[in-house]
C-alpha cells in the first residue's frame, strides 16, 4: 500500500542560563514568520477492510472497482444459493460476504473511499438494469421478483460523526430501471473510508442485530463455498421475493446491478 507521508520538522533555539545576572539589556529584536501547508492523507491505492473491524484489511476476492480519489472500492457479489422451486410466494436471503484468510463471515457491503481534497459530499445509489432472466431459456425470467435492502449501518476508522447517512427504512427495488439512493455523504462529511453494510455477524461489537444463519442441506449437513473453503451462511438482511404466481423453471437465473457513486456539487 502506497502511502504519502508529510513531517512536519520545527527547528528552534534554545537558551538556558543559570547563575546570578545583575542586568540584562535588549539591545534589539527581529520578527520573523513560519508557515505550514496542510494536506489530507490520500489512500491512493484500493485497500479492503473489515466492515466490522475497519481499522483491519480483508481479502474478499477479486471486485470490480472505480479509479480516484472518491471511488467504489468494493462491491458485493449477491448470490441468492440454490434453492427448491417454491410452489407459493417465497423469501429467499443471499449468502452473506466471506472472505479469504481468518476474518469471521459479515454481512454484504459496499466500501466507498473519499480522498479529495475538498469534500464536497456524494451519493451512492444502485440500479437493476433487468429481471433475473433465465440462464438458458430465452424469455424466461422471474417476473414480478424484487431485491429488498435492510438494516443499513456504517462503519469506518474516522469519527461517526463524518459518516454519510443511509435509510433507515427498507428498500424495495420493485421498478427495474429505477435508481434508488442507498447512502449520502453531506459536504465535509464521508471523507476517508467507509463501509456501507447490510446486516451483521452475532460477534459485532457495533451494537447490531444479528442476521446471519448457517445454512445446511437437507440432511442438516454444512454447506461449504467451493472458492472460501468455508461454510456458506446466509444474510436476513438482503432478500430476493418471488410472487406465487410467477412461473419458475428449473435452473439459474441472473440480473445485472449498476452501483453508482457521484460527486456532490
Amino acid at each position: 500500500m502506497k502511502k504519502t507521508t508529510f513531517l512536519l520538522t520545527c527547528v528552534g533555539a534554545v537558551l538556558f542560563l543559570s547563575g546570578q545576572i545583575d542586568q540584562v539589556q535588549a539591545v534589539e529584536s527581529r520578527t520573523g514568520g513560519a508557515e505550514i501547508d496542510l494536506k489530507r492523507f490520500k489512500e491512493e491505492e484500493s485497500v479492503i477492510r473489515d466492515p466490522e473491524h475497519p481499522e483491519v484489511q480483508v481479502d474478499p476476492g477479486e471486485t470490480p472497482q472505480t479509479k480516484g480519489d472518491l471511488r467504489i472500492d468494493f462491491v458485493p457479489k449477491l448470490n441468492f444459493s440454490t434453492v427448491m422451486i417454491p410452489d407459493k410466494a417465497a423469501v429467499f436471503p443471499v449468502n452473506a460476504q466471506l472472505f479469504h484468510g481468518d476474518t469471521g463471515v459479515r454481512g454484504n457491503f459496499i466500501q466507498v473511499s473519499d480522498y479529495r481534497d475538498d469534500s464536497t459530499g456524494w451519493t451512492l445509489q444502485v440500479r437493476q438494469e433487468q429481471q433475473f432472466k433465465h440462464a438458458t431459456k430465452t424469455g424466461t425470467e422471474l417476473k414480478g421478483a424484487v431485491i429488498s435492502l435492510d438494516q443499513t449501518w456504517t462503519n469506518s476508522i474516522k469519527d461517526a460523526k463524518l459518516s454519510p447517512s443511509v435509510s433507515k427504512e427498507v428498500i424495495h427495488m420493485s421498478n427495474i430501471g429505477d435508481t434508488y439512493n442507498l447512502a449520502q455523504a453531506q459536504p465535509e462529511k464521508g471523507s476517508g473510508t467507509w463501509s456501507i453494510i447490510f446486516g451483521a455477524s452475532k460477534e459485532n461489537k457495533n451494537g447490531r442485530p444479528n442476521t446471519l444463519e448457517q445454512r445446511v442441506d437437507s440432511s442438516g449437513k454444512a454447506i461449504e463455498d467451493p472458492i472460501f473453503k468455508k461454510p456458506v451462511f446466509s444474510n436476513q438482511a438482503i432478500t430476493l421475493s418471488v410472487p406465487k404466481e410467477t412461473e419458475k423453471e428449473a435452473g439459474a437465473y441472473s440480473t445485472v446491478l449498476t452501483w453508482i457513486l457521484a460527486e456532490l456539487p
